[in-house]
């Protein structure tokens, strides 16, 4: 029988990339560069459809907004510009983290994960430079969305094929080495992004992001030959292969696992959504006569999140040593209640009735940036070594699925931020935090038995 899609042991090389294997070097500083583009644009997307694309005389050059805005008001009613910002990007967002789903059945299936990764970069290369014209502004949302479909799960899926199956704490380790380029990018984006369209206007910093995704694709290329590749033979091999009772099983156990981050992820991602409205409506930005960019604090939970990830990975190791360190479920447990923590932060600063410190979203940033370390990459680790073989992209992009869900809801609910105080709108996220923490703990130790290690047929 054909060995299909097994995951690689890497020998010890010569030269490592922090104590990892080096191929790891090529897709973080893709993901990196991805995500530079990625979130120098979000960052400045809300802002810009509430301030400008969405105001009279602005919206009537998008083509086919008439159509896209009939279609959303139909759902929810007559929207200001603020509402249908929120909306748009919240179904933006959403539909990015949803098409992972089929780049990876695609690649799991025909053209293979490194191709699938190259398409997308090209893809949401064309995205990005298309934003920076009015006119191809819903042109533009889709191609990026098409292109972070083929591009996201896949990488993560190539990640955790340079780990051993059983070497859970190396993969979640590697995982976290591998968010760095993901938090260098979402630091970097939103501030030279940010402070181009300050200056320069908005499409200075949309442009920008285009010549980013480029430089990701190069950085794929240059170790294209360096990162292993199912065979079409192996692929048609593993779609053939029927998956046992076990097997269905513990598919089943990872779709509830990705389900209940969704609670955190609400309340995360609000951060880049109305968080920034509330920042600018609240916060005092000027700093010795300079005015901070709104975007700039969009980078600063992933700022954090870099200088965590040694931190971290030395306390799991510490803990470790003594038999002590958090499984996989009781991270993504604690990720949840320190995002909760973070939404407090916001709670208490909204209590004033001036505009308050740049200290106050700083903080805010704080329990963010630490427990996107402790959940997001844990999530992804334990799916790559958990999901059945012949499904292991496509669950990589399931992952995905949880912040497709998460987006909408995010959407719609800032609709809501107008019509409540801020206090509760964010004592409210920091519920539904606080909520998926507390579900997750109450399931850990069926989660905790029914997902330890167990070889797979292969």
């Amino acid at each position: 029988m054909v060995a299909v899609d097994r995951a690689i042991v890497v020998p010890p090389p010569f030269r490592t990339f922090f104590g990892q294997p080096p191929a790891l070097a090529y897709l973080a500083f893709t993901e990196a560069w991805e995500r530079f583009s990625y979130y120098g644009m979000t960052a400045l997307l809300v802002l810009y459809m509430s301030h400008a694309l969405f105001l009279p005389g602005h919206v009537a050059r998008v083509a086919g907004f008439a159509g896209f805005r009939s279609a959303l008001e139909s759902v929810f009613g007559h929207l200001s510009p603020l509402a249908l910002a929120s909306h748009t990007y919240g179904l933006y967002t959403a539909f990015v983290y949803f098409t992972p789903v089929f780049g990876g059945f695609v690649a799991d299936r025909w053209i293979g994960r490194r191709n699938a990764v190259m398409l997308g970069a090209v893809l949401m290369s064309c995205g990005h430079f298309a934003m920076a014209f009015d006119a191809s502004f819903l042109l533009a949302l889709l191609l990026l969305i098409v292109g972070c479909g083929l591009l996201k799960g896949n990488i993560s899926s190539q990640v955790g094929h340079l780990y051993a199956e059983d070497d859970g704490a190396g993969r979640t380790r590697g995982f976290s080495i591998f968010s760095m380029g993901i938090n260098i990018g979402a630091v970097a984006g939103p501030l030279l992004c940010g402070l181009l369209a300050q200056v320069y206007g908005w499409h200075a910093g949309f442009g920008l992001a285009g010549v980013l995704m480029l430089i990701g694709l190069a950085t794929y290329m240059a170790g294209y030959r360096h990162l292993r590749e199912t065979t079409r033979a192996e692929r048609e091999t593993a779609a053939a292969m029927p998956m046992d009772a076990t097997q269905w099983r513990i598919l089943a156990i990872l779709l509830v696992v990705i389900a209940l981050t969704v609670f955190q992820s609400i309340s995360y991602y609000q951060n880049s959504n109305m968080g920034l409205i509330w920042i600018d409506r609240s916060v005092d930005l000027d700093l010795f006569g300079f005015t901070i960019p709104v975007p700039w604090f969009s980078a600063m939970d992933s700022f954090v999140s870099i200088v965590s990830v040694p931190l971290l990975i030395a306390l799991w190791q510490r803990q470790a040593e003594r038999s002590g360190e958090p499984g996989e479920i009781a991270k993504i447990a604690t990720g949840a209640f320190l995002a909760a923590a973070g939404n407090m932060v916001f709670v208490i600063a909204s209590l004033f009735n001036h505009r308050v410190s740049a200290l106050f979203p700083i903080f805010y940033a704080i329990f963010l940036g630490v427990g996107f370390l402790y959940y997001w990459p844990t999530l992804l680790a334990l799916v790559s070594r958990a999901a059945p073989h012949r499904l292991k992209a496509t669950m990589m992009g399931c992952v995905f699925l949880s912040l497709f869900v998460s987006n909408n809801i995010i959407g719609w609910i800032g609709g809501f931020y107008e019509h409540m105080s801020p206090a509760r709108f964010w004592g409210m996220h920091a519920a539904i935090a606080a909520t998926g923490g507390a579900i997750v703990l109450l399931l850990k130790r069926w989660l905790d038995r029914e997902l330890i290690y167990v070889p797979q047929k292969v």
